[in-house]
């Protein structure tokens, strides 16, 4: 069982790993460009703010898919499996061309919303033009994983981030365009991604994918339990965007600069470990849902308990990694020529404490928001982040007035602590889903 996880965890790693890199060279890029290192970087951490609002709010249709395909998968049910990929990239070209024509009025509103200013309101309606290629990758990422497949989105991943990286550096330094520039590689980079992945799917899958029938696509019944699904993971979604857009947002708004950029670069560092425990969160989503399909509880009980080991573990590993390089990593951001570089430096040290806390209290959430995906028991997902949010939103109001913005990072921490818990209580120590195979 542990080399099955694996299998599907490292590849799966890999590719998560390479989109906080992405967000890291992003944020280095930034801070190396011009003369004002956190204006620059404040109006990036705006602006990819933005752009993880609209990316969760779609990130279902790779959720959505993920879990479905595996019980396909897991029962033998190809005719299902090629079924799912079409009812996936269909929402996804559809959500894509939606982005496209309401881009004026979305920017607008974020851009007010977020107080962003002429940097990022350039940023937004050039990266605009890469949505709908993000949300097909969703669409296609999540069919992969629950054809137990995790070297394809990896695969994927590494081109696209490769190409991310070599264009921003082009774009932003050769042409002078600096954030700008960024986003213009990430059009690049993902419409490149899309074309990969519809190459890597033709040739591994042409004997598998039976002919399409829209009247099974179209079929009511799967279509609703498809959109019951995709409905609970679009309401826990939404919560999850409205923390982390409020945690950006509230930072903006103490009016200091250089405490949004630390509160930037901190949330950087945490997203680091939450990619890659989310590497062994994809693999519970696959193995679960493979299990549940196959009617193996045993293979699903053990699935359960080592997929938790793992992600304990990498929560383990990553507060020695916090604890003994953070001063080594937050330098990776800044430029430190620039005169602005040790007070950032010196700031973020007074909250290093919260990003050395949180793997510890994040070791459970992601693993249990995989086995709830693979298990297609989203209600529950989406009822313990209701409860999550509320507890988030009301530690900040009641402790600003006194510890500032301590108060936003105890709420983070709390917040991500609970998710896990809930789920944990609600499924009766997921004696439910053990139940469903």
């Amino acid at each position: 069982m542990n080399r099955e996880i694996l299998r599907l965890a490292l590849p799966n790693i890999v590719s998560n790993i390479t989109v906080p890199l992405m967000g890291i060279v992003s944020t280095a890029i930034a801070g190396h460009w011009g003369q004002d290192s956190a204006a620059t970087i404040g109006a990036l951490a705006i602006g990819v703010s933005i752009f993880n609002f609209i990316y969760w709010n779609c990130s279902f249709v790779r959720m959505g898919t993920s879990g479905l395909t595996a019980q396909a998968f897991g029962a033998g049910n190809f005719r299902e499996c090629t079924n799912m990929l079409a009812r996936a990239l269909s929402v996804a070209g559809i959500m894509g061309a939606a982005m496209l024509l309401l881009q004026y009025p979305l920017g607008e509103l974020a851009l007010w919303a977020m107080n962003g200013g002429e940097m990022t309101r350039a940023y937004f309606y050039t990266r605009i033009w890469a949505v709908p290629a993000g949300i097909l990758l969703f669409g296609f990422n999540g069919w992969f994983t629950g054809m137990q497949n995790a070297l394809f989105p990896m695969i994927t991943a590494v081109t696209v981030n490769l190409i991310h990286l070599a264009c921003s550096l082009a774009f932003a330094f050769g042409l002078d365009l600096g954030i700008v520039g960024i986003a213009w590689a990430s059009v690049v980079a993902q419409w490149c991604g899309v074309g990969l992945a519809t190459v890597l799917l033709i040739a591994r899958y042409r004997s598998l994918l039976t002919a399409i029938h829209w009247s099974e696509v179209l079929d009511v019944q799967p279509l609703r339990r498809f959109f019951v699904i995709n409905r609970d993971i679009i309401l826990r979604t939404l919560c999850i965007v409205a923390v982390y857009t409020f945690f950006t947002g509230a930072s903006a708004r103490m009016e200091d600069r250089t405490l949004l950029a630390v509160n930037a670069l901190l949330l950087e560092l945490f997203t680091l470990f939450s990619y890659m425990n989310d590497g062994f969160a994809y693999a519970a989503e696959a193995l679960t849902g493979r299990f549940i399909g196959a009617r193996d509880r045993a293979s699903l009980g053990e699935c359960l308990h080592r997929c938790l080991l793992w992600g304990t573990l990498v929560s383990v590993v990553f507060v020695g990694i916090y604890l003994v390089w953070w001063r080594d990593l937050v330098g990776l951001f800044v430029d430190r020529a620039n005169p602005d570089t040790p007070q950032i430096i010196e700031l973020a040290g007074r909250y290093i404490v919260w990003i050395i806390l949180i793997p510890i209290a994040s070791a459970m959430p992601f693993i249990m928001d995989g086995i709830m995906v693979g298990a297609t028991e989203t209600r529950v997902m989406r009822n313990s982040m209701f409860g999550a949010t509320a507890a988030y939103f009301a530690i900040f109001y009641a402790l600003r007035p006194w510890i500032g913005n301590n108060a936003l990072w105890l709420a983070f921490t709390l917040y991500m602590f609970l998710r896990g818990v809930l789920q944990y209580i609600m499924t009766r120590g997921l004696r439910t889903i053990r139940e469903k195979a």
